[in-house]
């Protein structure tokens, strides 16, 4: 295809991936943080991206419109993003899936939406209110009962799925709540996770600021260690795709 017909930020963003490659520069002025990867939140591409493939529950939606409206609506997880989750979740056929950081529920309807019904999503959170907002919404799509709701700091409820001899037994994780314990949340899922199953690690681009983590952000230094102990982890197989603040996929071999 000639160059002239690919949008203006494709060209651009591909010809400077390619002088990256080839000379070892970086540019980082490439934005990776927003809910489009590499494409700017309010980029025509990404419309376009959403026009063109997001099939978005009409409660899902709501939820969504309700959570934008909130003064922390930007923890959300993108819609493309939450959409790609549940695909996985359908794909590997699960049954069992946690998820740490719940915030108002929009990820975990849409997982809970694609479950089976005697599926069940283990969402961990410590701020009740949060959920507060999509917990009626989780009850009017009919899938509240798939939802268990743990208030209590998620390192404990992973604990406790241990304790209960639960290692083995989930198929999916979502990990997405407090950088600083990434490591320890990724550790107790790959123990919770069955062989074959899917952990799935979001914020893996912090806004950029694992390029040059300063020695002051802790949550930076948190997830560019992990994203490092990830490239070498022979427990796992892993893709990186920069969608949303990027998400790191982990199978478990």
């Amino acid at each position: 295809m000639p160059l002239l017909s690919v949008p203006k930020e494709v060209a651009v963003g591909t010809a400077m991936l390619g002088v990256a490659f080839a000379t070892g520069r970086r540019y980082p002025s490439l934005v990776f943080g927003t809910p489009s990867g590499m494409i700017r939140k309010n980029s025509p591409l990404r419309q376009y991206i959403l026009d063109h493939s997001l099939r978005e529950h009409p409660i899902l939606k709501k939820l969504r419109l309700l959570t934008a409206d909130h003064p922390w609506g930007r923890m959300m997880v993108s819609c493309e993003q939450a959409q790609l989750m549940a695909n996985l979740v359908k794909l590997i056929k699960a049954k069992k899936v946690i998820e740490i950081g719940v915030f108002t529920g929009y990820n975990a309807l849409n997982m809970a939406l694609v479950l089976p019904d005697n599926g069940r999503v283990i969402a961990c959170d410590i701020n009740e209110d949060y959920a507060k907002i999509g917990r009626p919404l989780w009850k009017e799509a009919g899938v509240e009962h798939k939802i268990d709701l743990r208030i209590k700091p998620a390192i404990q409820t992973l604990d406790e799925l241990l304790a209960n001899g639960e290692a083995e037994t989930f198929d999916f994780a979502f990990i997405d709540a407090d950088k600083e314990n990434y490591n320890e949340y990724y550790e107790k899922c790959l123990r919770l996770i069955k062989k074959g199953g899917l952990i799935a690690i979001d914020n893996v681009f912090w806004n950029g600021k694992v390029l040059k983590p300063r020695k002051n952000d802790s949550a930076a230094q948190s997830i560019h260690r992990l994203n490092e102990k990830l490239l070498r982890d022979t427990r796992v197989n892993i893709s990186m795709l920069p969608v949303g603040d990027g998400v790191t996929l982990a199978f478990k071999l």
